[in-house]
């Protein structure tokens, strides 16, 4: 089976001489929904930007569908990968929310007629009305100013999404929305990557996590299995949720340390009343045992 991601002893260092990665092995399968976490400084964002082909590998690769990033042309790792920044402004840059979105497949030199089309599907997926299609992205709100990036991306048809950030200056709500609306993608068949430092959306959405730490990958798993390695996480200056750090406080008790909501750490409390087990730790602990 041919890999959505392939990353092979990545190293990657700037021009200034700073070291970013070292030596980072990944495999992401097609249809993945995964997380980046870590401190500022980690190495998540330059890990994306080199799966993205924004910045090649100093040394090792990183293949997209069994092709290195070092032999596509631009686009290629257009169509393969789409990078949605961390501010949309950063990528947005036409006098119309039309023409923002119209610009990747005029690019590849499609008919007027193809690029209306995707368009009019990008828009769709993504919720932005017929209305908003002549005015300029830069006086929507920053909500709308983000779906217009990844309606921009989503009209190259990348099988592969990777998001920065995807919560930042949102509100609660706002960013439910935007998550929400990933996950639809990832349900019509796209390979979701966000990099985030909310660990609540982690727990939430992501069905798998890349914890970076120094340049290094050091925890990958199912996001309640990687949540669960405290200890592990506390070196990386990583805090799981709230839920998740209640189960690991009460985890002497018999409890899974591994939950990820709130409806879980209740659920596992309800369990271990029910087994009596919680009742049995207390009893040995009253009687000196360990």
């Amino acid at each position: 089976m041919t890999h959505a991601i392939e990353v092979r002893n990545l190293t990657f260092v700037y021009p200034d001489g700073t070291l970013a990665l070292k030596g980072v092995d990944l495999v992401i399968d097609e249809g993945e929904f995964a997380a980046f976490i870590g401190q500022n400084g980690s190495g998540k964002t330059t890990l994306s930007k080199n799966i993205a082909g924004l910045l090649k590998p100093t040394e090792g690769e990183v293949l997209l569908f069994g092709r290195s990033t070092k032999e596509m042309r631009i686009r290629e790792l257009a169509t393969s990968v789409g990078y949605v920044f961390q501010n949309p402004d950063h990528q947005i840059f036409n006098m119309t929310v039309y023409d923002e979105i119209a610009f990747g497949p005029r690019n590849l030199l499609l008919s007027e007629d193809e690029v209306r089309e995707r368009v009019e599907e990008a828009a769709r997926i993504v919720g932005l009305k017929e209305e908003y299609m002549e005015e300029s992205p830069f006086f929507l709100p920053k909500g709308l100013r983000q779906r217009v990036a990844i309606a921009s991306i989503l009209a190259l048809r990348p099988k592969v999404i990777i998001v920065d950030e995807p919560t930042t200056g949102q509100d609660w709500k706002q960013s439910i929305e935007i998550m929400d609306f990933l996950k639809h993608l990832n349900g019509l068949g796209h390979t979701i990557i966000i990099v985030t430092h909310e660990m609540e959306i982690v727990a939430r959405y992501a069905e798998r996590t890349v914890v970076m730490a120094e340049g290094r990958k050091l925890l990958d798993g199912p996001t309640n299995k990687v949540f669960a390695e405290a200890e592990t996480l506390r070196k990386a200056f990583v805090k799981p949720p709230q839920p998740t750090r209640a189960a690991h406080a009460l985890s002497h008790y018999g409890l899974r340390p591994d939950v990820l909501s709130v409806d879980e750490l209740v659920t596992e409390i309800i369990r271990l009343k029910a087994s009596g087990a919680g009742d049995n730790y207390l009893a040995q602990r009253s009687l000196g045992g360990r």
